[in-house]
């Protein structure tokens, strides 16, 4: 039997039931596709990560989040610790997955079709978290941006929390303006403040869904626990 694992995102506070809902369904596909046993929980959520450490508390920790840091690298193990974790594994999170550039370029490229564009003549709105504290998630935008710059057109990047923000961003992009938000799950960001900055801006191409919520990604999260099966094992085996 597979190793399970726990699917873990940062919800919202404000309303945690709907996020906590729907990492129970990503978990619940993950789990389906792939035979082994996948839990979810949300650090919004009241006692959610203390309840699937308790069902599994040997469980591999799959981040949903769209990029590393002291949240991943520290703060997440101490939490899992402290909710009794045994033998923690945290894995690389969802938006470092070699694989989501393939993804998001192919949720493009169906937007662009879907639109009749030459995707190298789309102009992308990359759009992601940022933060006034840490560099991580514009980083791992960035990142993202470069390597979707090689097989689209022009790509440019827009932020909640930093510099460039998305209000600022969104404007002037031309008549071939795709949007895309670079987040793990629909929560505020995604429902209420990216709505807003585009409509400040007057942008008036299509926004994508989250590519977090893409039909492909149980299937995604399925190959990265498969690889990390491998890793850990090979690690252990070399100790």
């Amino acid at each position: 039997m597979p190793r399970p694992a726990i699917i873990i995102a940062h919800g919202q506070p404000s309303d945690p039931g709907p996020q906590q809902a729907a990492i129970d369904r990503l978990a619940a596909a993950v789990s389906a596709l792939s035979g082994r046993r996948v839990l979810g929980a949300t650090l919004a959520m009241p006692g959610a990560l203390d309840r699937a450490v308790a069902a599994a508390p040997d469980a591999m920790a799959y981040p949903m989040f769209m990029a590393a840091g002291w949240f991943t690298g520290t703060e997440l193990p101490r939490r899992l610790a402290a909710a009794g974790a045994r033998d923690i594994d945290v894995l690389s999170p969802f938006g470092l997955d070699p694989t989501l550039a393939e993804l998001c370029l192919h949720k493009l490229y169906q937007a662009a079709a879907a639109c009749g564009w030459d995707p190298h003549q789309v102009t992308l709105l990359l759009i992601a978290h940022g933060s006034q504290r840490a560099r991580g998630s514009a980083k791992g935008a960035e990142a993202m941006a470069e390597l979707l710059r090689m097989r689209m057109g022009r790509v440019v990047t827009g932020f909640i929390e930093e510099a460039p923000f998305l209000a600022d961003a969104a404007r002037d992009l031309g008549p071939r303006a795709l949007a895309l938000p670079f987040f793990a799950t629909a929560a505020e960001h995604v429902t209420d403040d990216i709505p807003k900055g585009l409509a400040r801006a007057g942008f008036a191409g299509p926004c994508l869904p989250p590519i977090g919520l893409a039909p492909e990604v149980p299937g995604l999260i399925v190959d990265a626990l498969t690889r990390a099966d491998a890793a850990i094992a090979s690690r252990r085996a070399d100790a």
